[in-house]
């Protein structure tokens, strides 16, 4: 008779770390409806807009690098502390501005039939200053804060710790944080970013109380000054190296930049296309959540079953197949549907990808690493979202407006299938069990 299975338990520290997490992804999500919103009445610029989520990913491709020795030289609990506290105060300093500015702004629900607006550089120029502000924080927060899951969960443990993490965040940031958004920004268009600054001050004070339970939050001590230079010269080495990581940063930098051609360009596609209202919208933001909650529930299930390198694969082919369905919609639920499919996927990606690094990346590293991988996978953003918004602007005068929105979604769709038949060659099965295995022998 077998011996009946013991359901190990993740512990106290790993579902601290999930409320935190899930406490400000909260906010997040009332802030994914939120500033789009602002953004659109500040400026109908289809430029201007992507102008604004360049800066905001700016940081990815000018400090994460750096952010990676910081993590690998201070306390990355203490770090992440500081990081939420410092954007509840940034949070603060918005909703400031736009209480002051309120009465210049045009009704949120005449929007979608506004196409020419006086642009308000007042409010403007406050989005893009704390966009930046905000990215650099969230470069150094973000690269800390998958360090951690290391930290209070046994290496056996990270796909279903990471995919329940997802699950988590997906729930508050896309399912409950827009509706919510769209309810509160319906009140007061200054309301929902004193909510999202609260949210980082409570997330704050739970990150504070966490402790380790596997490994330290604080990564080996080192003498004298920081030399960033040949410390970043000592990740960016390692993670050149390896035959598998390497390849993986960079086709999800490829993937990102090719997403960020129609990313920025979503809230106007929504309003102009789709003819959605801010409660539509918010709706639609649903979609990313229902994805993302069954992504992170079976994404492990799904990577178990058909393995690790069918996963990827399944991802990549998704990705330009729902950018091409959603060009061709003119109904917000189809655009629905899709984006949930592809949201199933690209937690999926992250679900394998993410654990890997986390499993195959030495812990005293692990910062610097992340942040090289990071820099590969997240700097393309900004160049993806300024050249989709420039495609637009470009293509609006001989196409028409609609037209040159669908564009971009045509765009991302071409390069992505590209991008698949590159990757599948390159993201194996054979491959990721060839590096699981060199760690598990070392």
């Amino acid at each position: 008779m077998k011996p009946a299975k013991t359901k190990e338990k993740l512990g106290a520290s790993y579902w601290k770390l999930w409320s935190a997490t899930g406490i400000s992804n909260l906010g997040d999500g009332v802030a994914a409806v939120a500033y789009p919103w602002l953004a659109s009445a500040v400026t109908r610029s289809p430029f201007l807009i992507a102008l604004s989520v360049v800066v905001s990913r700016l940081p990815w491709l000018v400090f994460t690098l750096f952010a990676g020795v910081l993590t690998d030289r201070f306390n990355r609990k203490r770090i992440i502390v500081t990081m939420n506290i410092f954007n509840g105060i940034l949070t603060l300093v918005v909703g400031a501005f736009v209480y002051l500015e309120r009465e210049s702004l045009p009704s949120l629900n005449e929007l979608a039939s506004i196409t020419n607006l006086e642009t308000n550089y007042t409010l403007y120029f406050v989005i893009l200053i704390t966009a930046f502000l905000f990215g650099l924080a969230e470069v150094l927060r973000d690269n800390t804060a998958q360090t951690m899951m290391p930290a209070v969960v046994a290496d056996k443990h990270l796909e279903k710790a990471n995919g329940r993490m997802w699950s988590a965040e997906s729930l508050t940031n896309s399912f409950i944080g827009p509706p919510l958004g769209s309810l509160i920004i319906s009140v007061a268009i200054f309301l929902p970013f004193f909510v999202d600054a609260a949210t980082f001050f409570i997330a704050a004070a739970i990150f504070a109380t966490l402790k380790p339970t596997v490994k330290s939050f604080k990564p080996e001590q080192k003498s004298g000054p920081i030399n960033f230079r040949a410390e970043i010269q000592e990740g960016f080495s390692w993670l050149w190296r390896h035959e598998l990581l390497r390849p993986m940063a960079i086709i999800l930098g490829l993937i990102n930049g090719i997403a960020a051609l129609s990313g920025a360009m979503f809230i106007l596609f929504a309003q102009e296309v789709l003819e959605t209202t801010v409660f539509i919208f918010a709706i639609l933001g649903t979609a990313a959540a229902v994805g993302g909650i069954i992504g992170g529930l079976l994404g492990p299930k799904v990577s178990e079953k058909i393995g690790r390198g069918r996963s990827l694969a399944l991802a990549l082919f998704t990705m330009p197949m729902t950018a091409l369905l959603i060009g061709m919609s003119s109904l917000w639920y189809l655009v629905w549907i899709f984006v949930a499919i592809e949201t199933f996927t690209a937690v999926l990606w992250n679900v394998v990808t993410v654990s890997l690094r986390q499993s195959l990346i030495p812990s005293h590293l692990l910062g610097r690493v992340n942040s090289v991988y990071r820099f590969f996978a997240w700097g393309t953003i900004p160049i993806g979202t300024l050249l989709g918004g420039t495609l637009v602007s470009v293509l609006q005068s001989g196409l028409g407006r609609e037209m040159a929105f669908r564009s971009v979604y045509f765009t991302a769709s071409a390069l992505g299938f590209g991008l698949f038949l590159y990757a599948i060659r390159v993201l194996t099965e054979a491959k990721i069990q060839q590096a699981r295995s060199s760690v598990s022998d070392s």
